[in-house]
This record gives C-alpha cells, sequence and structure tokens, in this order.
C-alpha cells in the first residue's frame, strides 16, 4: 500500500515542479527576452482552464469541452478573454495554425493559449502566466507604410 503511495507521489511530482516539457521544440526556438519569469506559472503545467483562469483572477465558464481542446471565457470590468488549453501540443499548434487565418496577437504557453479583446492585457497576463505574446499575420496583404 505505502509502495503505491510512493510510485503514484513520484508520477506527479514532475507535474508539479516542471515549468514546461523539456521536449516542446517552439520553447527551445523562442526567443529567451520574449520569455517572463512567472513563478506562479509553474502550477500551471498540465494546462488547466480553471488554474489559469484563477491565476489571471477570474472564474472562467467553459465555453467548449473536447477531446482536442477546453476552452473557457472570463469576463471582467477591464477585459474579456479566451482561456484554451489543449491535451497535446500537436492540438495547439493546429489551433495556432487555423487561427492564423484571422490574424492578432495571443499569448502563448505550453498546452495553453490566451486571446483578449484587448491585445495590451496580453503584457499583463503574461506577469502572471509566463509565455510569449506572439503576434499572427492573417490572410490578405500586409499593411503598407508610407
Amino acid at each position: 500500500m505505502k509502495r503505491a503511495a510512493i510510485v503514484g507521489s513520484l508520477a506527479v511530482l514532475p507535474l508539479l515542479t516542471a515549468c514546461s516539457g523539456g521536449g516542446d521544440k517552439a520553447a527551445e526556438e523562442a526567443d529567451p527576452s520574449n520569455i517572463s519569469a512567472a513563478p506562479a506559472a509553474g502550477v500551471v503545467a498540465p494546462a488547466k482552464v480553471e488554474v489559469i483562469a484563477s491565476l489571471t483572477g477570474c472564474k472562467a465558464k467553459i465555453r467548449i469541452e473536447a477531446d482536442e481542446l477546453r476552452q473557457g471565457l472570463c469576463h471582467t470590468k477591464e477585459v474579456d478573454y479566451l482561456i484554451t488549453t489543449f491535451p497535446e501540443e500537436k492540438y495547439k499548434k493546429a489551433w495556432l495554425d487555423s487561427a492564423a487565418i484571422y490574424g492578432g496577437k495571443y499569448l502563448v504557453g505550453t498546452r495553453w493559449v490566451l486571446s483578449a479583446k484587448e491585445p495590451e492585457m496580453l503584457e499583463r497576463f503574461r506577469t502572471k502566466l509566463g509565455g510569449t505574446v506572439q503576434q499572427l499575420r492573417g490572410i490578405g496583404p500586409a499593411p503598407s507604410t508610407p
């Protein structure tokens, strides 16, 4: 009985102590200056909508509950935002590829994405959650500069 408890504790330990799964190629390629040290973010992996919502000061209303993702809506006086979590990085990458059609800024972490109506709020959330702010281009011609 004790042995099962010890084995179970050891299985959970990496989840409690790791900020990211060392095999995330995107994280390895990310510019270190874009990654903040957010101690609270360590409890997010594996990503859960409810945990991320709590860290940002909200109680999320779950909108989508699917095998590939979970999505919660947060509504505050300052901003409305969506928290989307994924069971595997491949689902997050597919979601970002689809979202690229629309363009916009997103706060992206390991197996989660946060999108806000007010993109300037993403930096504030980044200090609490970690991750990187990514600009997705969208479809159509790039805006020209005079």
